[in-house]
């Protein structure tokens, strides 16, 4: 493939781009599509799917998040996804180990060991049994009534995310702004079950169409994954992508190009932790380094919302959400041209619409 555009080739296969032949018309088919959406804020990860999706409002996420069509739960890296009930199973089979992993040091700290999560699991399970979805003080409430001690913040919190990566519990619907938790038998009572191999195939095959071209790094990274793992998985797929080099990395993607690309310019608001910029260990495909030293570059650009104008990263915006509009304020680390500025524009009136379909 002659002159790889990775930026634009990520855009399409990411779905982010407008002029996309790729239709999906729920959030569960965007979120199976991409494997998972991070979404430790659960805003911003609601605008991340919302954004894949044309014409999707921020009540439909909800809704969908409401009805179980989607889940919310830890499963790579470690942090919250957003993940389909049809993956969650075979996904944290495969992940949830190497996740343990990473907690480790944080278990021991927190003097909590397989004894005492054996016994949290079966105390959540059965205060959640029967359909009832729980806030996380609700649970505290459960485990400290049954001689559990659940301490500071951060000893709760491993124990509930070990209940997640265990398979017990998963998201509820939220109650007003709260979070609740459900017992995963009953928020995904029928979901496939396959061989390790076969999740191995399945997670390296969704990662590397949705997300390339990408490294084996990146999907290790991504993916949580050990690198042998990542090397037996792309072994296993490799034949359904095409590879190419560049500066001395292997980037694979799938073998079919996009036939059409966004004009220039267009713009996008990213939201913070979006799957386009934190699924790569090397952004420099879509950020220049030389710019976090510009007002509102910042080093950390995964926590910032980030403003894309052709796939590169050009700036930073936040917004203040009133009753019945958003306010974006915009950080260029350049001034923009003429149509540029009415590119913006148009990026900015896409947010407002997914917020406020009705205005």
């Amino acid at each position: 493939m002659p002159d790889l555009d990775i930026a634009q080739q990520r855009l399409y296969n990411q779905l982010i781009t407008r002029q996309n032949e790729r239709s999906f018309d729920t959030p569960e088919a965007v979120i199976q599509w991409l494997g998972a959406v991070q979404a430790q804020d659960y805003g911003a990860a609601k605008w991340a799917v919302g954004l894949r999706l044309p014409g999707a409002t921020d009540d439909d996420i909800e809704q969908a998040m409401a009805d179980g069509a989607i889940l919310r739960t830890h499963i790579l890296r470690p942090t919250w996804h957003f993940v389909s009930p049809a993956d969650i199973r075979w996904m944290l089979a495969l992940t949830a180990p190497r996740v343990n992993a990473a907690n480790a040091s944080y278990y021991r700290q927190t003097e909590l060991d397989d004894t005492i999560f054996a016994r949290s699991n079966a105390v959540l399970a059965e205060a959640l049994r029967g359909g009832k979805q729980l806030t996380r003080q609700e649970l505290r409430s459960a485990l400290n009534h049954a001689g559990i001690e659940t301490g500071a913040l951060l000893r709760l919190g491993y124990i509930i995310m070990r209940a997640e990566l265990d398979g017990i519990i998963c998201s509820g619907a939220r109650r007003g702004k709260q979070f609740t938790y459900a017992l995963l038998d009953e928020r995904a009572p029928q979901t496939e079950t396959i061989d390790r191999e076969e999740a191995l195939a399945r997670l390296t095959s969704r990662y590397f169409m949705s997300h390339g071209p990408a490294t084996l790094q990146d999907f290790v990274w991504w993916s949580s994954l050990t690198a042998a793992d990542a090397r037996a998985g792309l072994a296993m797929v490799g034949s359904q992508f095409i590879h190419e080099e560049i500066d001395g990395q292997t980037y694979w993607l799938p073998p079919s190009t996009p036939s059409v690309k966004d004009p220039s310019p267009t713009v996008y608001l990213l939201p913070n932790f979006d799957e386009y910029i934190v699924s790569y260990t090397d952004r420099s495909a879509i950020f220049d380094e030389s710019q976090v030293h510009k007002p509102g570059g910042r080093g950390d650009i995964l926590s910032n919302r980030t403003i894309l104008i052709d796939g590169q990263i050009a700036g930073t915006w936040k917004a203040t959400l009133k009753k019945d509009a958003a306010i974006v304020a915009p950080t260029f680390f350049t001034p923009l041209n003429a149509a540029e500025q009415s590119a913006f524009a148009a990026a900015e009136e896409r947010y407002r619409a997914f917020l406020y379909p009705q205005k």
